[in-house]
């Protein structure tokens, strides 16, 4: 289009004309007051962006183009697997952005519009311990990434795959002040948060993009599986690609897991089957169903109980076997125990007294033989102490425990012999006493505070189970600050019906991951539902949003207790150890004076949304509906004043 030669009209002379026009409309009795008018306008009119007049460049400027680089790096993540992109829009990535929705058609991967960084990337987290698999994340500059952060390390704690792909303007003389790229630009993007991705690389051309792109989900992949971060400079993505350009994309291998070596196997297999008092204590283990069923047939064979630490959904709740309610009396018995990702293998076999001095003790046999299975010997870093205390093994396998089963599995049956079957099933008659035992307990302990108004958060874990039961459902939520109701009264069996923990205990975490872990199991058709801390959907409530606008199934149920009620319990127990009295411990824990509204908050945000209900007699019904909504493929939040714990 040929351009204009008239001169474009001073910004004064425009402010000028338009006051001139606003008086001339005036009518008598509306006269402007008197006042000159460069101070009228500027009173008047929103303030500007400086704007510098010069002629039009002599040469005409080169507005299209064809295939860009970014084109080519969409080609690159379609490649990998990737369905979804979760993103908060950025200027550095706004060509990956385009090419996404228009090369791409906005299809595998298809752009989830978020509104925080932290969100995007905690959906990330849900998604991937439901898919098996990552998302990617696109992150803007220096301020995306330092929002990001959180989220990146809750992940990288939980060892969890997330991709993520960060724009940035290396080149100084190619920054457009107007668009803020010199604060928004860094020599090394990565360095803030490289103590916890797993691997990082800033492509310098397309080919070393593609290369480094597939390195990139091969290595998050790889146990033990963490976030990683590639960077893409705006000129990589922005430029046409060369018309010689010799591109391709390399093949995608994932490896295999690393197994225990067979004599290490051989070894562990003896001194199970030799215990008389064997103990398996889980913790991230089960990646898959498959690791499940393996557990499974591992604790039948040796008919041995099993503590889930409940990073993961790794044993079935209702199974016989399970003895997670009873920790310290099968610990204290246990002669030989065995770890398999055993995060935090030290807390299952020892207690910690947080008092004036902080003390600890063993509660297992000092003589018990003590058996590790865990890729977390693989990976540890130094700064970030998310590693726990050491714990002194006599047998320590690195290598990932999923994949070593079978063949420990196999090994323990060959070396079992007739008459110590018969012997262990002894064992495993009375192992299933005492759970019925601890479950018999259980659901007596739920009837204490049944119609107290708050309502018990053992009473909105039975109303919720007599809804969904019925409902290939899975619970996508933390359940640490809802006493475990769920794992303690629920049958649990399948791998997606419990996710685990956020890792690095980031606030903010349970709201988005939900609803990443929604967006996992939809196409699933899997009923989604996730018990939502107050305090911590404050964090991220923008999140409904996303889940309204995508149109991602979920039944959010509040657990109320108007606090940070972890933190009062803290402050509380300053004030006992410094004699003080607990009547001001709600200053800076609670939210109370206003109280918080979180149906009106949901509405606000497009979510169907009831509450606040504190009579625990409207539960069943509200639960019903909000159902009826969330299963016709829409987000749906009830807001729950619920009892501290």
């Amino acid at each position: 289009m040929a351009k204009s030669k008239k001169p474009a009209a001073g910004r004064r002379d425009f402010l000028k004309s338009v006051m001139a026009g606003a008086a001339t409309l005036a009518t008598p009795g509306e006269a402007l007051p008197a006042q000159p008018v460069e101070e009228r306008s500027m009173r008047a009119m929103p303030l500007l962006p400086p704007m510098i007049e010069s002629d039009p460049p002599a040469d005409s400027e080169v507005l299209t183009l064809g295939r860009s680089g970014s084109d080519f790096m969409v080609d690159v993540l379609k490649s990998l697997g990737i369905e979804y992109v979760c993103a908060v829009a950025g200027s550095s990535f706004r060509a990956l952005h385009e090419s996404v929705i228009n090369f791409g058609g906005n299809s595998n991967p298809e752009f989830i519009t978020c509104c925080h960084e932290e969100s995007s990337v905690a959906m990330a987290h849900g998604y991937a311990k439901i898919e098996g698999k990552p998302l990617c994340i696109f992150a803007h500059g220096t301020v995306g990434l330092q929002h990001a952060a959180m989220a990146i390390y809750n992940a990288y704690c939980d060892r969890v795959p997330v991709y993520i792909v960060i724009g940035n303007n290396l080149d100084a003389t190619k920054r457009d002040s107007g668009y803020g790229e010199w604060p928004h630009s860094v020599q090394d993007a990565a360095a803030m948060v490289r103590d916890y991705v797993k691997w990082d690389d800033v492509p310098i051309s397309l080919q070393h993009f593609a290369e480094s792109a597939v390195r990139a989900y091969k290595i998050a992949m790889t146990p033990p599986m963490a976030p990683v971060l590639l960077v893409a400079d705006s000129e990589l993505q922005e430029n046409p690609i060369p018309a010689d350009a010799a591109l391709h994309i390399p093949k995608l291998t994932l490896a295999a897991p690393p197994q225990g070596d067979s004599g290490s196997i051989a070894e562990a297999a003896r001194l199970l089957v030799q215990a008389q008092n064997p103990l398996i204590v889980v913790d991230r283990y089960a990646r898959t169903q498959a690791g499940i069923d393996l557990l499974v047939e591992l604790a039948e064979t040796l008919q041995a109980p099993v503590i889930d630490q409940a990073g993961r959904m790794n044993f079935p709740t209702r199974h016989p076997l399970n003895q997670s309610s009873r920790r310290s009396a099968v610990v204290a018995n246990a002669d030989v125990i065995m770890g398999l990702e055993a995060t935090d293998f030290w807390s299952a076999l020892n207690t910690m007294h947080d008092q004036v001095q902080r003390t600890s003790r063993p509660i297992m046999k000092s003589d018990a033989k003590l058996i590790s299975i865990s890729t977390g010997d693989l990976y540890t870093k130094s700064n970030y102490q998310d590693f726990y205390r050491y714990t002194g093994v006599d047998l320590a396998m690195a290598a990932d425990a999923e994949a070593t089963l079978p063949s420990l599995i196999e090994e323990t049956k060959r070396q079992l012999t007739a008459d110590r079957k018969r012997a262990l099933q002894d064992r495993g008659v009375k192992l299933a006493a005492a759970h019925d035992r601890a479950l018999e307990q259980a659901r007596t302990d739920a009837t204490y505070a049944w119609n107290a108004s708050p309502v018990s958060t053992a009473r909105v874990c039975a109303e919720l189970w007599a809804q969904i039961k019925d409902e290939d459902w899975s619970l996508v939520s933390i359940l640490r600050h809802f006493s475990w109701w769920p794992l303690r009264l629920w049958p649990f069996d399948k791998h997606y019906q419990y996710i685990g923990t956020q890792g690095g205990g980031g606030v903010g975490y349970n709201a988005p991951a939900s609803v990443g872990a929604a967006l996992a199991n939809k196409k699933h058709g899997r009923f989604s539902v996730s018990i939502q801390d107050d305090g911590d959907l404050m964090f991220a409530p923008t999140v409904l949003w996303t889940a309204a606008h995508h149109r991602i199934p979920l039944l959010s149920v509040m657990h109320n207790n108007r606090a940070y009620h972890e933190e009062l319990m803290h402050v509380q127990r300053m004030a006992n150890r410094h004699n003080r009295g607990v009547d001001r411990a709600h200053i800076g824990t609670t939210f109370e004076d206003p109280n918080m509204d979180f149906a009106k908050l949901a509405q606000g945000m497009g979510v169907y949304a009831e509450g606040p209900i504190s009579d625990p007699n409207e539960l069943a019904p509200a639960l019903r509906r909000a159902i009826a909504v969330v299963k016709r493929g829409e987000p749906a939040l009830l807001d729950v004043v619920t009892q501290p714990r």
